[in-house]
């Protein structure tokens, strides 16, 4: 059913951006390497074929199962009304999920092949460990809702959404510009308080905090940066880091940063995740 099936409208705009930093030549990142690709690779393709398909699978099905009374139950809610309940259960969750990945060794360990790129691409967006999407609350919660009947509204808000997210990591740095333009540092300065944007989110991926920009402490927003600056979290400097990548993180394979539990060919997870990044 292409109303639980948002792979297509996430795997579009997914490209859309790849072409982009391909004609802007910031699509190969000189830093990268095989074990890069292959992260990256494997990470995207089984959320994009595998993960997000199964969710909205395992929720319809259980749903039928459990609790068939809830078919379409909120199809007649109004739209603002809808977008709210994505945003509160599928963006405000994903805050806190992401927040609390950092903060839990365990969690940080699905979550660690995101920070470890020593760049910002569109490439990064989906560099995950297998499991981390597979256990993130927010997706699961839009299943739920789509399966109430607010599927009409999830397509425009995901298509916002994957634009705000996708262009947050990419090395196209749209908002540089902006800041640029006097006429536009009042709707800016709203801007960069309300969605995540190149600069703030750079600024969770630095290397290292005494740089004066990095914050890998805060700056979790997805879709909304809000969040971060209602929650406390929110550092805004305009800037990014010279350099991304985890403090103090000894590096393991490729195999593991995708499938820890499953595979463990180091110790270095999760005893190893940096206190840098866990003392929040």
């Amino acid at each position: 059913m292409i109303a639980n099936s948002p792979i297509v409208v996430v795997a579009s705009i997914f490209l859309g951006f790849i072409l982009l930093e391909l004609a802007c030549a910031c699509f190969r990142q000189p830093s990268g390497s095989r074990r890069d690709v292959m992260i990256e690779i494997i990470g995207s393709s089984l959320l994009l074929g595998v993960t997000f398909p199964l969710v909205m699978f395992l929720t319809n099905a259980l749903l039928d199962h459990a609790a068939p009374q809830l078919k379409d139950s909120l199809v007649s809610l109004p739209w603002w009304a809808g977008l709210g309940l994505f945003l509160l259960f599928d963006d405000m969750t994903q805050y806190w999920w992401h927040r609390l990945t950092h903060k839990v060794p365990f969690l940080y360990a699905l979550h660690r092949a995101h920070h470890s790129a020593p760049y910002m691409s569109i490439r990064i967006v989906y560099r995950n460990n297998s499991f981390y999407y597979l256990l993130m609350p927010g997706l699961w919660f839009a299943g739920i809702l789509i399966y109430m009947g607010l599927a009409p509204i999830y397509y425009p808000y995901l298509i916002v959404k994957m634009l705000v997210i996708f262009g947050a990591h990419s090395s196209v740095l749209w908002d540089a510009k902006l800041y640029q333009i006097k006429a536009l540092r009042p709707l800016m300065w709203v801007l960069e308080r309300t969605i995540s944007t190149p600069s703030t989110h750079s600024a969770h991926h630095g290397l290292n905090a005494t740089d004066g920009v990095t914050h890998y402490k805060g700056n979790f927003g997805n879709l909304l940066f809000l969040w971060d600056v209602i929650f406390g979290t929110a550092k805004i400097t305009r800037r990014r880091p010279q350099s991304f990548g985890i403090e103090d993180l000894n590096p393991v394979s490729w195999q593991e940063e995708l499938f820890w539990p499953v595979i463990r060919k180091t110790q270095a997870t999760p005893q190893a995740t940096p206190e840098k990044e866990l003392a929040q």
